[in-house]
């Protein structure tokens, strides 16, 4: 894709997309695009609706571009949006369930050294249960504290610190059951 110079920083793109400039809104698109359907991925297991996620995404990012203040980086700013597109669009779909139950931290210990690339580990993450899955996300992988994340799903912290408790448990147990399949050893 030949990029015109004219739209040699982001912040120049920025400007000329709030002004309705459809190939700065293009080249920001082309720009951000293949990060932010990985971030949609990682909340929607289906490919074509993670897309379209992404899409609705992008609609909101550019009609709220006006909005953005400079004051943090432009790529988070997106990342934000398709995260809480990603929880919406599973909201609409009535995926998501959580499990309310009061929450016992117990550390869980990782005795596996064995590495695994993402592709397995995205796998593995799309087996949790959505409600499990998206805290786990937004608290391991995103950074969100239990606090933001009880406010973004509309549930207490305690239910949170569940989910994600319960989460990791049924990770580490899948991993445990593929090491054994792999090495045929407990």
């Amino acid at each position: 894709m030949k990029v015109v110079t004219l739209f040699n920083n982001e912040a120049k793109l920025i400007k000329k997309a709030i002004q309705n400039n459809r190939e700065a809104q293009h080249v920001l698109f082309e720009m951000h695009a293949p990060k932010m359907l990985s971030v949609c991925r990682y909340y929607v297991k289906d490919l074509q609706h993670a897309e379209e996620a992404m899409l609705n995404g992008f609609f909101k990012v550019f009609s709220n571009l006006k909005n953005f203040k400079s004051e943090g980086s432009f790529e988070g700013w997106i990342r934000r949006i398709m995260v809480r597109e990603s929880i919406s669009y599973l909201r609409q779909k009535k995926e998501v369930q959580f499990v309310y139950e009061d929450y016992q931290h117990v550390e869980i210990e990782d005795s596996n050294s064995q590495q695994y690339d993402v592709a397995q580990l995205q796998e593995l993450i799309d087996t949790l249960p959505e409600g499990y899955k998206m805290v786990f996300i937004m608290y391991a992988v995103e950074g969100y504290k239990h606090a933001e994340i009880s406010k973004l799903l509309n549930i207490s912290e305690g239910t949170s610190k569940s989910q994600l408790f319960k989460a990791r448990k049924l990770l580490q147990e899948k991993i445990k059951a593929l090491n054994t399949k792999d090495y045929g050893t407990k």
